[in-house]
């Protein structure tokens, strides 16, 4: 406080404040509290279980693409494959990914058994609705029908409108 001479205030000498790198310089201590909070956050990370994918997939896409390709192993060995990977998914709960049933059924045909083929491009419809027309599609064929042509349906781009409507 400041002294009173003769009814005035004066104001007591000011001192500089502290320099502000004392003040914000972390000590040892509060370098080690984020340190171990990211410890912590990592380890959390680490435990965590990967979410659960909604299908099993595992080899499914690679062995499809290389079937597509024709650098696959032959189909028996694909059919003993793909069937493996059908009982684990019974048995640990886990749906089978679109298109597993329709590749299998490929696969069976190319094996000369167009019995389970229809079968399993039945389940396929039956799991993916979706996936109708083109399970029709092969139901059809097998059958020995001609696949529907969409070029006989649909009239050619610059064909004359008909005469009822010129």
């Amino acid at each position: 406080m400041g002294s009173q001479e003769g009814g005035v205030l004066s104001a007591a000498p000011l001192t500089t404040p502290a320099p502000l790198t004392k003040l914000t310089t972390p000590t040892p201590a509060r370098r080690a509290v984020p340190a171990a909070a990211a410890v912590a956050l990592l380890l959390a990370a680490g435990c965590a279980q990967p979410p659960k994918t909604l299908y099993l997939w595992e080899t499914f896409p690679r062995q499809q693409y290389d079937t597509l390709l024709a650098n696959g192993q032959a189909p028996q060995a694909q059919i003993g494959v793909l069937q493996a990977h059908v009982e684990k998914a019974r048995a640990g709960g886990v749906a089978l990914p679109p298109g597993l049933r329709a590749h299998l059924g490929m696969l069976q045909l190319a094996a000369g058994n167009p019995a389970e083929a229809r079968q399993l491009w039945l389940a396929e419809k039956t799991a993916f609705p979706e996936s109708t027309i083109y399970m029709d599609q092969l139901l059809r064929r097998l059958d020995g029908a001609p696949a529907p042509s969409l070029a006989a349906s649909a009239a050619p781009v610059n064909a004359a409108p008909p005469a009822a409507a010129r």
